[in-house]
């Protein structure tokens, strides 16, 4: 696939901007990815788009985790423990995703997109325990909902990663700002494994990837700042989170409905 340098440029925008999200948001970054790189940078197949994000995604990921890391906002434990259960289902899920038709794959994501916001919203007055581990008790919660997790993830590509935060919510009881640096864990992981999956098939554009992750890495670094920052506010990164959700969702409802 060759695109022309106009849309190379969006891609590094593009990058930019699911880069700030990431760092922001965890996992929720990612439900930018997609379908920017099929709205705004104009990627024709669908497939193609979810393998390039994919890949771009976890390399970003990995870089706001490190952020992220180094202010001691990641539970670890809960955090491996999610993801390893997590990739086992990405790869049932990514394999079941390339055989559906690409336009309404978008449009079953976006009606996701939308339930996943509404409870997102509900919560935001709930601040969580810092304290809160993953012990013997919660260990079979965690890895259910990782393995769920996976296999949405692996479905929709790394935009499904949008479910890691809440899931480490309901499964742990950790406030947004350790569920948002934990998520980037599995995010990075999930990632990886959805993108081997689709460059098996011949699905990813490598050199979009590149500057995808270019961008990425910069808007990186001030999404992770803006999270901690925001964190100490009531809900606020909650309601963020859920709206970034609703928009996003409504602009693919739209635009998939009539391409349907």
């Amino acid at each position: 696939m060759v695109l022309d340098p106009m849309q190379y440029g969006l891609g590094v925008l593009s990058g930019s901007l699911v880069g700030f999200a990431l760092g922001m948001f965890g996992g929720g970054g990612s439900i930018l990815a997609v379908p920017l790189m099929v709205y705004l940078v104009g990627v024709p197949n669908p497939h193609v788009a979810i393998g390039t994000s994919a890949f771009a995604v976890a390399i970003n990921a990995a870089t706001g985790l490190f952020d992220h890391a180094r202010h001691g906002m990641v539970k670890w434990r809960c955090a491996g423990l999610y993801s390893s259960a997590g990739v086992l289902g990405t790869l049932v899920g990514s394999t079941l995703g390339k055989a559906f038709n690409g336009q309404k794959l978008l449009l079953l994501f976006a009606v996701l997109m939308l339930v996943v916001g509404v409870l997102m919203f509900r919560s935001r007055g709930n601040l969580g325990n810092a304290g809160a581990e993953c012990t013997r008790e919660k260990a079979p919660k965690v890895l259910g909902f990782g393995a769920l997790t996976g296999i949405f993830s692996g479905f929709f590509g790394i935009g499904g990663g949008f479910l890691i935060v809440p899931g480490l919510i309901a499964s742990t009881g950790m406030p947004i700002i350790n569920a948002v640096g934990s998520s980037l864990v599995a995010v990075c992981a999930f990632g990886l494994t959805t993108a081997l999956s689709y460059a098996f098939s011949g699905l990813i554009s490598w050199p979009l990837a590149i500057l995808f992750i270019g961008g990425g890495i910069a808007g990186g670094q001030l999404g992770c700042f803006l999270a901690r920052r925001m964190s100490a506010n009531k809900g606020v990164l909650n309601t963020l989170f859920a709206s970034l959700i609703f928009v996003v969702a409504f602009y693919m409802i739209y635009r998939g409905v009539g391409q349907l």
